[in-house]
């Protein structure tokens, strides 16, 4: 049972992608599904859970939740520009590189020489599976630039506040059931404010909300973890939850049909193990 709980978020993290993707509609169409979908989930778990949270709490999770709409935006922006299986292996690296640097500088995470060194190793192999996954022989279409991977990397900022936002002071207190719902009210904020500002007429289209399909999905999926790191460990739980690198990548190649020539595949592949491989390895630094 506990598997099957672990398993919950990589598979909804891992096709809340493909969902947005089958879907269609603009970035503003996609992160409004994104967080009206998590809102709908955040309620049922409110209801069924009625975790109690004090004010202060409940407001700082409704501000990172809204923060972690920069890095979801950015992830749907760089969709469109580089497809889903460039842009899920990328992302998945930077948010393991900045949350190990912040963990360690900040919160004392790889206390010890060893440690550190098992880490600095873990990350290198991690961004070494991410530069095999960016390997190319197109000159059209997906192919990943400098700027593109630099604006990923700019956005990537929403989702490392968002993962450190639970150690803070304010809310490590609070459970998870808790803080679940005003984050995910913050993500829904944050969404509509998007898409006031970038484009007012997605209220009117109909992708708006088809994509609040994907929102449940990925409103499960963060829900699911809660209960995952209860069960098996935070260790357990964030290595399982790696898998959705895996889904993303390869259901952007054949349900999302990303093109990639043999070449390109054969690196993906060999990308995509080390990546694991190596988010694995951090869990042990």
């Amino acid at each position: 049972m506990n598997i099957l709980i672990a398993l919950i978020p990589a598979l909804g993290w891992g096709f809340m992608p493909i969902i947005t993707g089958k879907i269609g509609g603009s970035p503003a169409n996609q992160m409004f599904g994104i967080g009206a979908g998590a809102t709908i989930v955040g309620f049922v778990a409110y209801l069924i859970t009625q975790p109690t949270v004090n004010t202060t709490a409940f407001w700082f999770s409704v501000l990172c939740g809204a923060l972690w709409t920069i890095g979801q935006i950015g992830q749907f922006i760089s969709f469109k520009r580089i497809g889903v299986s460039g842009t899920v292996p990328l992302s998945t690296v930077f948010q393991l590189v900045g949350n190990s640097i912040i963990g360690m500088l900040i919160f004392g995470d790889w206390a010890g020489v060893q440690s550190k060194i098992i880490g600095v190793i873990a990350l290198l192999i991690v961004v070494s599976g991410a530069l095999l996954t960016s390997v190319t022989d197109s000159t059209e279409g997906n192919k990943l630039e400098i700027k593109d991977a630099i604006f990923l990397l700019c956005t990537t900022v929403g989702f490392w506040i968002y993962s450190s936002f639970p150690n803070m002071p304010i809310v490590k207190s609070q459970s998870g059931t808790a803080i679940f719902l005003p984050e995910m009210l913050g993500i829904l904020v944050g969404a509509i404010i998007y898409a006031l500002f970038t484009d007012i007429k997605a209220f009117k289209q109909k992708e708006h909300y088809l994509n609040i399909f994907a929102g449940i999905a990925w409103g499960i999926a963060a829900f699911a973890y809660i209960f995952s790191a209860k069960a098996n460990g935070n260790t357990s739980a964030f290595i399982w939850t790696q898998l959705n690198v895996v889904i993303s990548t390869f259901c952007g190649i054949f349900i999302l049909h990303e093109n990639k020539s043999s070449r390109e595949m054969k690196f993906t592949v060999l990308g995509i193990v080390l990546i694991v491989i190596g988010s694995v390895a951090t869990s042990f630094a």
